[in-house]
């Protein structure tokens, strides 16, 4: 099935197994342009929210990447992109709503001029994606907001890294607790994810069910310098299948 629409074309998967996880990447900046017609699938809310915001570069976005998650999960579900109903947990985590509860779990995020989109048939998914930004105290925020052990790792690795690694271990933190689907009412200091990159399973341990480290698996996703992301995803029995949703071209 593809998903058309002006200088935007890919072409989506049919078929999502269990075992898989399809993480798309979309330049926001490369469709940004067509906010008018992006705007037209989007929800009365979705519409509101987006006139919020103040600058038009963040609307402009926001715009984007809430259309192609309707067009993306329309594709697997067989619908018109319009017809997506979205509900939110008391977290404010969303769901499918509507016909099509329950028929797949995803996750979103965007920063800068990326958003990623975490999509599984049957198991929960968290993403998270920023732009290393160097104009706040990451040192500050370590302090109040990381486990001993993560501070630890940051206070040993060498000055000039600790800015990437902080925002590594940022994007980790998130994308465990996006998935959870607990937001920040879960502490960020009751887990310890790993600040190593391209760790094979960066969640190290959890406080107090020692167990639930083992219940997910949390990698590293590869982005243009520049960016830190992290996924999550509830087990390890599963495969990651990229996709890299580029104007005119298929995946």
């Amino acid at each position: 099935m593809d998903i058309a629409h002006a200088a935007f074309r890919i072409e989506a998967p049919r078929q999502l197994a269990a075992d898989q996880v399809h993480l798309w990447r979309v330049d926001l900046q490369a469709i940004a342009g067509e906010e008018p017609q992006w705007a037209a699938v989007l929800s009365p809310d979705e519409q509101a929210r987006a006139a919020r915001f103040h600058f038009q570069e963040h609307r402009r976005y926001f715009t984007a990447s809430r259309a192609i998650l309707r067009h993306v999960l329309s594709a697997y579900l067989g619908c018109n992109p319009k017809n997506v109903a979205f509900v939110y947990s008391s977290k404010n985590k969303p769901a499918l709503g509507g016909a099509h509860a329950g028929a797949l779990a995803f996750n979103v995020s965007h920063s800068g001029d990326i958003a990623l989109l975490a999509i599984a048939r049957s198991r929960p998914v968290g993403v998270d994606i920023e732009l290393i930004r160097h104009n706040f105290d990451t040192a500050a925020i370590a302090a109040r907001f990381f486990s001993d052990a993560e501070q630890k790792q940051l206070a040993a690795l060498p000055p000039d890294q600790r800015h990437d690694a902080f925002f590594r271990c940022w994007t980790r933190k998130e994308a465990y607790i996006k998935a959870l689907g607990e937001g920040l009412s879960l502490p960020l200091s009751q887990f310890d994810v790993s600040l190593t990159p391209d760790d094979g399973n960066a969640l190290l341990a959890t406080r107090p069910d020692a167990l639930e480290a083992r219940r997910w698996s949390l990698r590293e996703v590869r982005v243009k310098p520049g960016y830190a992301a992290a996924l999550c995803v509830q087990g390890t029995d599963w495969t990651l299948i990229d996709w890299n949703a580029t104007p005119g071209r298929t995946p």
